[in-house]
């Protein structure tokens, strides 16, 4: 069957099972948006305010649904906007495919109107960019993208189409794709030898991360929790991989960790990595991290082994049929003494804030109460993020998203757009600071032209409050740039572009006000205006180890 190169793109996506698609129109794409206006009642094509909404948008989707999100833009500053949240998607392993139009083929490499080498821009921050010359070449292309984006550790693909092959005519075969095949690269000894450290440690402790929830072990990672009888503490990106109500869990590890979850994992004898990169912001400094403790590393990519800390021993594979194959060999163990010991820690210990006034930690408790712990929630980059991790209570994946790797500001909106989208029929909320909330708060729009019904709660304290805590910390109080106490005002601005607003400056009013916008059933941004000093405790300074770990009441004892 003949078709033209933008008709195969949008019949490739739809043997992929795309049923939507984030992006904004351009010259170069024309093509593929004329095809996609033809088959509109079969692909929903989201139209967002900037190309960097649209990738986050695909990014929060892909994150929120398990399935692989699609943007598309135009060729120049259309695709150079998605850069940055290509990169997010790669840092934190999204699954993500990139559709962008290029100049004629004549016409590459030739400075031509809103020409630039995509692929070579991006090349660093996706697993795979491909150039489509050739219109026989469009469809295999395109098969391949979505099979390297969601195989082994997933990440974004970049597809560069020129404009002549959008135009040009081939024959088309439709192809049924098949998943890809998780699979596992450890021998029979690796698997006793690991089950053996296990089964001999006296203090395990479980430390989860995203990985967990990509491939989809929760379930396996709470078996094995429960075999070993050992307390579990998770990363930013691990979140809601284990039950946040459980008694086992202990909180998040690293710089904003629990002081249980960093000082028992200085103490434990055996950490069990799950999933996790050993990241900087986890690991604190690697000499002294879990100095007392072996090591055992389980990770689908092998290039993470041994990368940030050594291990003693590492299984490399999918983790859910790691587990599967590993849980069976654990022999029930009791470490009641080490739980105890956990459980005094965290009653030492907890997590806690000032009361007295409207603070974040507040806010994101009154939203667990209010939605019953089980809303989506995205969140931007700063305090804000920090406190949205430690007081929600996260009991199932793919719940709560937020950029962990590159730390992007202005990251939630999209995302909370993205996730709403697939899944419409959850309560998505997006916390955002005053600064990240600058960045792309233009989303909105999208949001109110489709009246897709998110919450973003914008945490407003004047400030760029991260970094000001850090110049509170470790600048002498300097606030270099870092004051934001202008005349914004941020409820106008989301009734200008077509939400509800309502502002809270009380303690009383945010749990009425919560309720006031899941009810509305539409686009609601409430601005909550907190002090400007508030700080994020507990945190370990920058390469410290975790057992420096310190908090308010800490610092006022010093």
């Amino acid at each position: 069957m003949e078709m033209n190169g933008s008709e195969i793109v949008v019949a490739c996506l739809k043997e992929q099972g795309v049923d939507t698609v984030f992006g904004y129109p351009g010259g170069t794409i024309l093509n593929i948006y004329d095809a996609l206006y033809k088959h509109q009642d079969e692909i929903r094509h989201v139209l967002t305010s900037h190309e960097q909404g649209a990738a986050h948008a695909a990014d929060g989707y892909a994150r929120a649904t398990g399935k692989v999100g699609v943007v598309m833009a135009t060729s120049g500053p259309g695709a150079t906007n998605l850069v940055t949240g290509i990169a997010t998607a790669y840092m934190d392993s999204v699954p993500l495919v990139a559709i962008t139009a290029n100049v004629n083929l004549p016409l590459l490499g030739k400075d031509t109107f809103q020409e630039i080498d995509i692929a070579g821009v991006t090349m660093p921050i996706t697993k795979h960019g491909f150039i489509v010359k050739n219109v026989s070449d469009l469809a295999p292309t395109i098969r391949k993208a979505f099979k390297i984006a969601k195989t082994g550790r997933p990440g974004p693909v970049l597809v560069d189409i020129t404009k002549d092959v959008t135009a040009a005519v081939t024959d088309y075969e439709a192809v049924n794709p098949a998943e890809p095949e998780k699979t596992v690269s450890f021998s029979d000894k690796d698997l006793n030898d690991v089950a053996e450290m296990l089964c001999k440690a006296k203090k395990p402790f479980i430390y989860v991360g995203g990985g967990a929830i990509i491939s989809g072990a929760s379930e396996e990672v709470g078996e094995l929790a429960d075999l070993l009888d050992a307390p579990v503490c998770d990363t930013l990106m691990g979140k809601g991989a284990f039950d946040g109500n459980s008694k086992r869990y202990t909180g998040m590890i690293g710089m904003h960790g629990t002081k249980a979850s960093n000082l028992g994992v200085t103490e434990c004898d055996l950490l069990i990595a799950l999933g996790a990169r050993f990241s900087d912001r986890v690991t604190g400094n690697p000499k002294k991290f879990a100095e007392n403790a072996k090591i055992v590393h389980i990770d689908v990519d092998a290039a993470e082994i041994n990368k940030n800390i050594h291990v003693d021993a590492c299984l490399v594979g999918d983790l859910k049929l790691t587990l599967k194959a590993l849980n069976p060999l654990i022999t029930k163990q009791n470490h009641s003494e080490w739980m105890n010991h956990i459980e005094e820690l965290k009653n030492k210990y907890p997590l806690g804030y000032d009361d007295s006034q409207l603070s974040c930690p507040y806010i994101i408790s009154e939203l667990d109460r209010v939605t019953e712990g089980k809303a989506i929630v995205t969140t931007d980059v700063g305090q804000h993020q920090m406190w949205a991790a430690q007081y929600y209570h996260y009991t199932k994946p793919r719940t709560f998203l937020s950029s962990g790797g590159l730390g992007t500001m202005g990251y939630g909106l999209g995302a909370c757009i993205g996730a709403q989208v697939g899944r419409p029929d959850e309560i998505c909320v997006n916390i955002a600071g005053d600064g990240c909330f600058r960045m792309n708060m233009n989303e909105l729009a999208t949001a109110s032209r489709y009246n897709i019904p998110i919450i973003e709660i914008v945490i407003n304290n004047h400030v760029l409050g991260m970094v000001r805590q850090w110049q509170t910390l470790f600048y002498g109080k300097r606030y270099s740039q870092t004051v934001l106490n202008d005349a914004v005002d941020f409820c106008k601005v989301a009734e200008g572009l077509g939400c509800k607003a309502i502002k809270v400056t009380k303690k009383e009013e945010i749990g009425p006000a919560l309720e006031e916008a899941i009810a509305a059933k539409a686009p609601v941004l409430i601005e909550c205006i907190i002090p400007e000093d508030d700080k994020v405790f507990p945190m370990v300074p920058a390469g410290a180890p975790l057992s420096e770990v310190f908090d308010e009441k800490d610092m006022k004892e010093e």
